[in-house]
């Protein structure tokens, strides 16, 4: 197993951010965290690469049986664009300005590998050229503002991709595109994961993207899991209140023009001062009262389809 996580948790000072994450991921397999902004899903993430400035994490991330939680930060930056890799939400934001893209993806090509500058250069052409960016020795020279957003996007698969990592983390790769080039880019993950044989980590709010790409899928909210399936057990039958509220909420090839936006009722919980109980009782159309004082545990509902829901032992 090449990524290892067990009871995961994330803290910024008294607010609780991440609490009880568990899951495997083997090479070659994709793992989708998936759920509402502020459910924790890029905390997770950003908590696997150790990238978690100011928190505490407690738990256990095991990465090719090496232990990362409290490994020293040189042990990490070692690991960190090497063999654990991310792609960030926003490339204009992400990437610097000053800098040529060839010069940024480089970088860390020479730090790693202590290559010189010609040499990662080419790394920088060899890379741009597999993500299909075109006439990639003209423009490895170009800056981040002479590229479309979705070229942007490859630039930054390239910089993940330049030092080959075993691990790939995406947070959001998609969520500025439009349609067609979010599909380009998703195709593109998938190519260079059959090629490479990479596990990836896809932190989406969107269960369209999860259902074209996930293996197994995290669902996460208030900072915890909430089910935990294969893609296509979570799909075919949905065993958590807040899931079937988020496949409600995905537009249909039947709605017509005038058919209104579905959406869960209400808002997510606050960090700083959840609900008791479960914290999705709030929102639910099915709470009971047991929802409201007790905090459901992750259980098993059927053959590794787990869920954290009173309504399993109702």
């Amino acid at each position: 197993m090449l990524l290892d996580v067990d009871g995961l948790g994330v803290s910024f000072g008294g607010l609780h951010a991440v609490q009880e994450v568990s899951f495997s991921l083997d090479r070659g397999r994709t793992l989708g965290i998936v759920g509402e902004s502020g459910s924790g899903k890029s905390v997770t993430s950003l908590a696997l690469l150790g990238l978690h400035l100011g928190a505490s994490v407690t738990g256990s991330v095991r990465f090719d049986g090496q232990e990362l939680v409290g490994a020293p930060e040189e042990t990490l930056r070692r690991l960190r664009g090497h063999r654990m890799a991310m792609i960030f939400q926003d490339p204009l934001s992400s990437l610097h300005p000053y800098y040529t893209v060839g010069e940024q993806i480089a970088e860390a090509y020479r730090l790693h590998f202590g290559a010189s500058r010609r040499v990662a250069k080419r790394r920088a052409v060899e890379t741009l050229g597999e993500v299909g960016i075109p006439a990639p020795r003209e423009r490895v020279g170009d800056h981040p503002h002479q590229f479309s957003g979705g070229m942007r996007q490859r630039v930054m698969i390239a910089m993940a991709l330049a030092c080959e990592p075993d691990l790939l983390v995406a947070d959001e790769p998609t969520t500025a595109l439009d349609v067609t080039v979010q599909a380009q880019i998703l195709e593109l993950i998938k190519r260079i994961q059959q090629e490479r044989g990479l596990a990836v980590i896809m932190v989406t709010h969107d269960l369209g993207v999860i259902a074209r790409v996930a293996d197994q899928v995290l669902v996460m909210y208030g900072g915890r899991v909430v089910e935990q399936a294969t893609a296509d057990s979570l799909f075919d039958a949905p065993r958590h209140p807040y899931t079937h509220g988020l496949l409600d909420s995905l537009p249909r090839l039947d709605d017509s023009d005038d058919t209104p936006m579905r959406t869960i009722a209400g808002s997510p919980p606050s960090l700083l001062d959840p609900p008791p109980g479960c914290s999705f009782h709030p929102r639910c159309p099915h709470r009971m009262a047991v929802c409201e004082t007790s905090l459901p545990t992750l259980a098993e509902w059927s053959p590794a389809h787990l869920a954290a829901c009173h309504l399993g032992s109702s």
